[in-house]
């Protein structure tokens, strides 16, 4: 009896065979260049320190934080975002920690720079949350709200340092408006003028930061629902991204990236720069967590979140895993 024209006429299952017809037809891959790592260094101590709910994540030394770019290097990961995390004592209402030109992220700019050079894109984030007493992003004013255009002043300060110190890439993390238009001009006024600005863009309030408090030993009391976005919005990411772009960003990121794969998706539908996702501390430590359990495999569950963050429109993605998931896709090679 023929079967030409029976029920089901089209069988998507034969492209599912084997593992190699499923490479061969796979639309989107991860590759170890599409991944940057977040690192934190500490000041002052002298071993790396644990981060409890970020399992194999550590408050780095300055010596560690060097081994650690070297091995994000060989793995063929492209990025390293610094986060300075300065002594307690070092903290104050201006954040002056962070524009001073020894201060800790600027010792970690150098010394990743002179470790691996430009084998390794530099970032550094340019935010005054870790070096400020209050744990806010900004300048407070007489009445404890942050001051946006007395931080914009600070963020220029900021900005000359990270350049000076070597970075290539200043990631303003901090929803101040005008942020990136007045880092762009310090940078260009201060003979910094390939210093790349990575826009974080679309940065939400979301309960999903919490383990990433931990890991830069924040001082914060209260929220940032004022400057950082409402996570019921979505239109408004897109007039972020416009202004942004306006002010001279190079890249642009979508933060956190998970639970706002939506936003990712229009955000990369409308530019033609690159874009980033963060993939933040509560989506690791969620895994970490899970996996710990065995309620999910855990290497499956990272790459297919990693996968889902790229299918989604990411050119990169800052992910605690980098250095971990760049070794296995090259040993899938």
């Amino acid at each position: 009896m023929s079967t030409y024209g029976s029920f089901p006429g089209s069988r998507p299952r034969r492209l599912r065979t084997t593992p190699a017809m499923r490479r061969m037809v796979a639309e989107y891959r991860l590759h170890p260049s599409d991944l940057i790592l977040p690192a934190f260094v500490r000041e002052g101590i002298s071993e790396p320190l644990a981060i409890s709910a970020m399992p194999g994540v550590v408050q780095h030394t300055r010596d560690t934080l060097r081994k650690a770019a070297v091995e994000a290097v060989e793995a063929g990961v492209s990025g390293i975002m610094l986060f300075g995390v300065p002594a307690d004592e070092n903290k104050d209402a201006r954040g002056t920690a962070g524009t001073e030109p020894d201060g800790i992220l600027q010792l970690a700019i150098r010394d990743v720079k002179a470790e691996v050079g430009d084998d390794l894109v530099i970032m550094s984030d340019l935010c005054l949350d870790e070096y400020t007493d209050h744990g806010h992003c900004g300048v407070l004013d007489e009445h404890g709200r942050v001051d946006n255009d007395a931080t914009l002043e600070r963020y220029a300060e900021m900005a000359q340092v990270q350049a000076d110190a070597g970075v290539h890439v200043v990631g303003p993390s901090g929803m101040m408006d005008g942020q990136v238009g007045v880092i762009r001009d310090a940078l260009d006024e201060t003979g910094h003028e390939d210093v790349s600005i990575l826009a974080y863009t679309a940065k939400y309030s979301s309960a999903f930061y919490g383990p990433f408090r931990e890991a830069v030993a924040s001082s914060l009391q209260g929220d940032r629902k004022s400057y950082q976005q409402d996570p019921a919005n979505a239109r408004e990411s897109l007039r972020e991204l416009a202004l942004d772009l306006e002010e001279g960003a190079d890249m642009v990121m979508v933060k956190p990236a998970g639970p706002y794969l939506d936003i990712l998706y229009r955000v990369a539908q409308a530019v033609d720069v690159p874009v980033a996702a963060y993939q933040i501390s509560g989506e690791f430590a969620m895994i970490e967590a899970a996996a710990e359990k065995g309620w999910i495999e855990r290497e499956r569950a990272i790459l297919e979140t990693l996968l889902g963050i790229k299918r989604a429109g990411a050119d990169t993605i800052l992910t605690y895993w980098a250095t971990e998931v760049a070794q296995w896709l090259r040993a899938e090679r």
